[in-house]
Parts: C-alpha cells; sequence; structure tokens
C-alpha cells in the first residue's frame, strides 16, 4: 500500500494517457454521518482508507479529516474532476474520496456521464458508507433546527410556556383524531407535532434562571421513571398479564408519588367525561366504596353514564366523539341533500 502526502489538483495531469486505459482501479466514494461522532468508523472504512493509493477530500475544514491524520491517513485536499479522478487510477490504483455532507454529486454526476459515454474504461465504483445514523439519530436535527427557530425566528424566540400550552392541547386533540380516523400519514404527522410541543418546551425551559433544564433532562427523566416503573422487565419481579403490569405501574407510582388521596395527579382541567372517568377508575382501582352524588340535571346523569362505561371497560370520551361523528356525517348528509 501506498500514501502520498502534499498532492493537489494539478497532479492528476500526470496520470492521464494510453496508461489510463490499460487498468481501470477502484474509486471508493466513502460518505459519513454528520449525526455520530467523527472518528467512529466501520471497519470496512479503515481498511479502505488505509489500503488506498490516495485519499482525497474537496473540504478542507470535513469534521473527520484530523481523525483520519491522526490514525496516519494521508489525505489530500482537493477536488478532482471526474476524468481526472477516472485517470488517477490508471495502473489498478484506488482512491478513496471522503464525501462531504452533500456526497459529492457533481463528482457522482460527471462519472456517471463518463460511464455513458462508452469512450472511457471505467474503473470499479464503490459507495461505502463509513458510518450509519443510530436510531433516533434524528432527534438530534430536531434539537438543532430547534436551537436555531427559538434564537433567530421573531415569533419563536418570544414564546413562553403559558402561550404554548393551548398548542399542547390543539395537537394532542388532533392526534386522537388521526389514531381514531386511522389514517397512518396524518398521524405521522400529529406524532412530529406532539414531538415538537416537548422539544419547544424544554427549549424555553433551558433558558429559566432559577430552575434550567434541557431536552436531555426530560428524556433522562422519563428513562429513569419507566426503567424504575417496569420491575419486570428491568428488575426481578415477574408479570405475565397486563393487569399484573398495571398493578406493579400503580404501586410504584404510588411509593413515588405519596399521595394522600387517590384524586391527586387527576386534572381537573381535562374534558369532562374523561374526568369522571378517571375518577371513577381510581376508586375502582383503590378498592373503594363512594357512591355516585346524588343531584338533578344533566350533569349527574353524565357522571353516571362515564362512571357506568368506565366499569364496562368503555372510554366515554371515545365513545362520544364515535357518536358525535356519526351525528356529523348525518348533517352533512341533509346539507347535501341526501
Amino acid at each position: 500500500m501506498r500514501y502520498v502526502r502534499g498532492v493537489n489538483a494539478t497532479s492528476f495531469e500526470g496520470a492521464q494517457g494510453p496508461q489510463a486505459a490499460a487498468a481501470p482501479g477502484r474509486i471508493v466514494l466513502l460518505t459519513t454521518s454528520h449525526r455520530v461522532a467523527p472518528g467512529l468508523l466501520s471497519w470496512p472504512a479503515w481498511q479502505a482508507l488505509r489500503e488506498a493509493d490516495r485519499v482525497l477530500c474537496a473540504d478542507g475544514a470535513h469534521p473527520q479529516l484530523p481523525y483520519l491524520r491522526e490514525a496516519g491517513i494521508a489525505v489530500e485536499e482537493t477536488a478532482p474532476t471526474a476524468k481526472e479522478l477516472v485517470d488517477a487510477c490508471a495502473g489498478g490504483r484506488t482512491v478513496v474520496v471522503v464525501a462531504s455532507g452533500e456526497g459529492e454529486p457533481h463528482l457522482t454526476d460527471g462519472l456517471a456521464r463518463l460511464a455513458g459515454s462508452g469512450r472511457v474504461s471505467m474503473p470499479e465504483l464503490e459507495l461505502l458508507p463509513a458510518s450509519y445514523d443510530l436510531p433516533g439519530a434524528r432527534l438530534l436535527d430536531l434539537v438543532q433546527v430547534m436551537d436555531r427557530i427559538r434564537a433567530e425566528c421573531p415569533w419563536s424566540s418570544r414564546q413562553t410556556h403559558k402561550g404554548l400550552a393551548k398548542y399542547g392541547i390543539e395537537e394532542a386533540y388532533e392526534l386522537v383524531e388521526a389514531i381514531e380516523e386511522g389514517d397512518r400519514e396524518e398521524l405521522r404527522e400529529e406524532l412530529g407535532d406532539v414531538l415538537l410541543q416537548v422539544v419547544f418546551h424544554a427549549r424555553i425551559a433551558e433558558e429559566d434562571p432559577d430552575a434550567p433544564f434541557s431536552i436531555d433532562d426530560v428524556a433522562g427523566g422519563i428513562v429513569a421513571k419507566l426503567i424504575h416503573r417496569h420491575p419486570h422487565v428491568f428488575g426481578d419481579e415477574t408479570a405475565t398479564t397486563p393487569e399484573e403490569v398495571k398493578e406493579h405501574w400503580l404501586r410504584t407510582k404510588a411509593v413515588e408519588k405519596q399521595r394522600t388521596s387517590v384524586t391527586e395527579g387527576v386534572p381537573l382541567g381535562q374534558p369532562g367525561l374523561a374526568l369522571a372517568a378517571k375518577l371513577s377508575s381510581r376508586v375502582r382501582t383503590a378498592g373503594l366504596d363512594v357512591p355516585l352524588p346524588k343531584g338533578e340535571g344533566v350533569g349527574y346523569e353524565l357522571l353516571a353514564v362515564a362512571a357506568r362505561a368506565e366499569a364496562d371497560g368503555v372510554d366515554p370520551e371515545a365513545a362520544l366523539r364515535v357518536a358525535a361523528r356519526a351525528y356529523r356525517d348525518a348533517i352533512r348528509g341533509v346539507e347535501s341533500g341526501g
């Protein structure tokens, strides 16, 4: 193997001529992910770099260059044309191109044109991913985009937790609607909108002068909670049924919160039917005997309906939405003359 130092674009001229067509050689386009720490390359990538006759990179500020040079790889900062790159492979030589974030489209387009012309003996072409995105890596992109929007957008930079609260409620309802409608594309989009609310609030929280926290703190907190509330997964306890899992969850939650009433933690601002069903569920789960309050009017009637639905395993809010959608369709039918 041979490493060449201090060669610029003009060095490609010497490889041109009749010999260029004799042995086509090999071009390796090395791509890397900016979502993975520089220097963390796959073993095939390191092999290709060490065995190459020449390693080229058009971007002198490429984040991988310091790590490649530290590992003893001689990288030439040059941007050859497609023809120059083909000629550089003369004599069976291997040239590795460390691609920029865009993937060197001008170079690959030029190579495609040369190959299509039929007039050039083309070297072997290989696309070698040197690093891959880890699952969830695009979440880092979202955090970075949110950072920039918060800093540069006249609207986003002025938002507060209170000002955004209504959007969180709206997005949650739109997510529920997408789920109930069975629209997969809409579901994906609405999940993104809900995720945006989480990242947006976490970004605002970083600026709090007294009690700041970041998206990492939010994620770390929920990870710790999930592990603690799933001792049958991460600990020594066992659970073979959904009911046993719920029992674990409620027991560990009760220890964490140290609540004195089963009503604690039930948000009173949620829709009325959901609130009634939640209170009924807490009473039933705790094994309490609490009769429904006596009273007249539609409110008490709805309370009784919600409690009965919850006892039967029916979500009264969801059931009412189904009925309401049927009513909506009937209204549209009358409006259209059907």
